[in-house]
């Protein structure tokens, strides 16, 4: 799948690309996301305790 995957960003970009790099952007944009969905969960209800 991942093989795949970069295959069609190679035919879109008509550019280069590895299947580590691509590895490794979507490791670090899912630690980002986890990242500010922990954060939302926190502090929303920070939020939400002080407005009420």
């Amino acid at each position: 799948m991942m093989a795949a995957l970069a295959k069609a960003i190679s035919r879109a970009t008509r550019t280069n690309v590895d299947v580590e790099i691509l590895k490794v952007i979507m490791i670090f944009s899912g630690a980002g996301l986890l990242l500010c969905l922990v954060a939302a969960m926190i502090y929303g209800q920070a939020i939400n305790a002080a407005l009420f």
